[in-house]
């Protein structure tokens, strides 16, 4: 089989990050916010993949954290954006692990999740600009 192309690799993760938010969208028109978000978080977890393939051409780490993504891609992000990565990397323990599952459900009420869903759209945005440059 014969090795994928940089451009390919890059275009694998974007699109399955776009399948994803599609998911996100889906899971919260029927109010399952908590795994929104979680899905959410895997959106932005592949566009820094895709980033970091894209700018080094090798395979992406093997981490979960927005944080160590976005410097492991040589961004600096200013404290706001990185406010926004911490939270939405939360989402990711949140839901993975039972103990966390129950309290995650209760603090995961419409209005909190909507807001939520927002941040994940900017951090989004905020990829993709850079994924073009």
């Amino acid at each position: 089989m014969a090795k994928m192309k940089k451009k390919d690799i890059v275009k694998y993760w974007l699109d399955t990050a776009e399948q994803d938010y599609k998911t996100v969208e889906h899971l919260f028109q029927t109010g399952d916010y908590h795994w929104g978000l979680f899905i959410g978080h895997l959106v932005v977890e592949k566009m820094f993949k895709a980033l970091y393939v894209q700018k080094y051409d090798d395979n992406p780490p093997r981490l979960h954290d927005l944080v160590r993504l976005a410097e492991k891609c040589g961004l600096k992000p200013d404290d706001e954006m990185l406010g926004k990565l911490e939270m939405i990397s939360r989402f990711n323990i949140s839901v993975r692990y039972p103990d966390y599952q129950r309290e995650f459900y209760k603090i995961c009420t419409k209005s909190f999740s909507l807001e939520a869903l927002e941040t994940i759209k900017e951090v989004k945005t905020w990829l993709q600009s850079v994924i073009q440059a």
